[in-house]
């Protein structure tokens, strides 16, 4: 059975002046940070829509029936304020519904939400994801600090399973797993599941952590997707399509 999954965030444009003596040149590119997850689905009985940052502001839904579409929904380092302002709000001044709590809705419902780490996910840096005492963070299985949440791990650090035994963990034990070089320092919610976590001398913060809320399953994976904070290694690894896989399973799965 093919289960749908829509995918938000994890695009940026970046500008750079370049300098070549008495002159200079601007150039604008564009950038996808989720390669790795599309390659990992394809073929997959999980069908990706992968909606783009600058795309979300306007076609992210309005309406529980375009939420109802999907059986998950992955928030990838993407800010609460591109969902809160749309070009209605922040250019014309008119009001539209609120999607945070139209998710947190759709999750009370039985949809599955799933929060993967990045410069604007959780709070972010300089605490500009802002995804903190919003609807969406009601319904996650970790609560977000009130400032810039990064940690920065130059030197690289693998993963400690703390629940081998986890459905989503399946396949992923008995082997060390690739460097992670980062994740959003969260705080785990009374009752949720601690799957995975930093080795304590990186602090022991939480790395995947499963809960629910209402009817619904949400996880928080508090790495990145991609680069820069999963490594080469980690994204070519055999097991990185496998862990995406069981963590999808296991939020698509009717809570009983």
């Amino acid at each position: 059975m093919t289960k749908k999954v829509l995918l938000v965030g994890e695009s940026w444009i970046s500008s750079a002046t370049h300098f070549k003596g008495f002159d200079q040149f601007g150039s604008v590119t564009f950038h996808l940070g989720a390669e790795p997850l599309v390659k990992a689905l394809k073929g997959s009985e999980y069908e990706l829509t992968y909606m783009p940052a600058h795309e979300a502001a306007e076609q992210f839904p309005f309406e529980m029936a375009g939420l109802d579409a999907y059986d998950a929904v992955i928030l990838s380092d993407i800010g609460a304020n591109t969902l809160l302002l749309p070009p209605e709000v922040w250019l014309r001044s008119r009001t539209v519904p609120n999607r945070l709590k139209l998710l947190k809705a759709w999750v009370e419902k039985g949809g599955g939400l799933l929060m993967v780490g990045g410069y604007f996910s959780f709070q972010g840096i300089d605490g500009k994801a802002r995804w903190r005492r919003t609807p969406v963070e009601d319904t996650l299985p970790v609560t977000c600090l009130p400032y810039d949440d990064r940690v920065e791990i130059p030197e690289g650090t693998a993963a400690e399973i703390v629940a081998k035994e986890h459905p989503v963990m399946a396949g992923l034990t008995g082997q060390a797993w690739p460097p992670l070089l980062g994740v959003n320092e969260v705080e785990l919610r009374p009752g949720a599941e601690l799957v995975a976590r930093l080795p304590q001398d990186q602090g022991g913060f939480p790395l995947l952590a499963l809960g629910s809320h209402g009817k619904g399953r949400t996880a928080a994976w508090t790495s990145d997707i991609g680069p820069h904070w999963l490594s080469p290694e980690f994204c070519d690894w055999e097991g990185y399509g496998r862990l995406w896989k069981n963590i999808l399973g296991w939020l698509t799965t009717e809570q009983r």
